[in-house]
């Protein structure tokens, strides 16, 4: 998802507290121009050619690039996050860097292991800046220094950069970080009835967390200190609008009121959830659209398969597009329809 990067102003009590934000390491290049600095390189070969670029480490469709008919060279697959270069490393090569919290929160979840995730050592911290809960994730750490519950101010520290989790190697050493919002406080159930497996993380399993561009966010901040999460998210525009069954409230609405558009009182006959291209809910809307399950009801018009653009969420290209098994599971977070009979 692309966001324009200009003075958005915040929407009128959507937030009690500023976000005050702050770069989780020393490493300032993505406010000096110099984004290769900034980002970690990912490994690439594509048409016979080995490459290192440095845009793989940024937040959105970045990697496994696929030469369409009609759009030529597109990346497909999502990152969630960015991942920060290390300043400083020692003389085995391991990184130095120190790593903060970007903002005042509350520790909800350390994960000691290097093992049981491709996040190997993470930590994750919960902000509540008035328009609520929202989720800062720091992954690959090779230490952790603090504990579950405990209350940090923005710049505290967290831990130590590292190079844990699958298929990270010391050359390539980094901080992953997300900001999230949560997509379901029912994911043990979920997990347990849709994946047939046990989950080891909790609410705080990278699945139920749903990234939006915090880099983007950075600099929209650098340019208007007062800016809000949802005035930032208002300036992307949907890819696509499911339908579904008024079967009961959402969930997520009563977690971000700010995704109320229309009149959430008057009885409607289904619910039209607004996404984006990699999944962020910009709306719920009460439809009078009389629909039996989660249906399409808006898509954007592309030249190529929509799996490339949506995290093989949809199928179909140009007009036409259905979910598909993963998209549908994706819309049960909303619609909790894994706990119907």
């Amino acid at each position: 998802m692309k966001l324009l990067l200009f003075l958005l102003l915040p929407l009128s009590g959507l937030a009690d507290e500023p976000l005050k934000l702050t770069l989780p390491t020393d490493n300032r290049a993505i406010f000096n121009g110099k984004p290769e600095d900034f980002y970690m390189w990912v490994p690439r070969h594509f048409d016979g050619k080995d490459s290192k670029p440095w845009a793989a480490g940024q937040y959105g469709f970045v990697r496994t690039l696929v030469n369409t008919n009609r759009e030529g060279i597109i990346a497909t697959k999502f990152h969630e996050g960015l991942d920060i270069k290390p300043m400083k490393r020692d003389r085995n090569n391991r990184p130095l860097d120190i790593v903060r919290t970007i903002s005042a929160g509350t520790v909800v979840y350390v994960n000691p292991n290097s093992g049981g995730s491709n996040y190997g050592k993470y930590i994750v911290v919960e902000h509540k800046w008035g328009s609520g809960p929202f989720y800062s994730l720091y992954a690959h750490l090779s230490e952790t220094s603090v504990t579950e519950g405990q209350q940090l101010l923005g710049g505290s520290t967290l831990g130590k950069m590292g190079y844990t989790g699958q298929g990270i190697t010391r050359e390539r050493s980094h901080l992953h970080l997300e900001l999230n919002l949560l997509a379901t406080e029912n994911f043990d159930d979920w997990h347990e009835k849709v994946l047939k497996g046990k989950n080891p993380h909790g609410l705080y399993n990278g699945m139920n967390l749903i990234g939006i561009d915090i880099a983007s966010l950075f600099l929209a901040q650098k340019n208007n200190p007062d800016l809000t999460i949802p005035a930032f998210l208002s300036g992307a525009t949907p890819y696509y609008k499911v339908t579904v069954p008024r079967i009961r409230a959402l969930e997520i609405v009563d977690r971000y009121p700010w995704l109320k558009k229309g009149s959430h009182e008057k009885p409607s006959a289904s619910w039209e959830i607004s996404f984006t291209d990699s999944g962020i809910p910009l709306a719920v809307i009460p439809s009078h659209r009389m629909v039996t399950g989660p249906t399409i009801s808006y898509v954007r018009t592309t030249r190529s398969k929509h799996s490339y653009h949506t995290r093989k969420r949809l199928t179909g290209e140009g007009r036409r597009a259905s979910l598909s098994k993963s998209g549908l599971d994706f819309i049960s977070f909303f619609t909790n329809s894994h706990t119907q009979e």
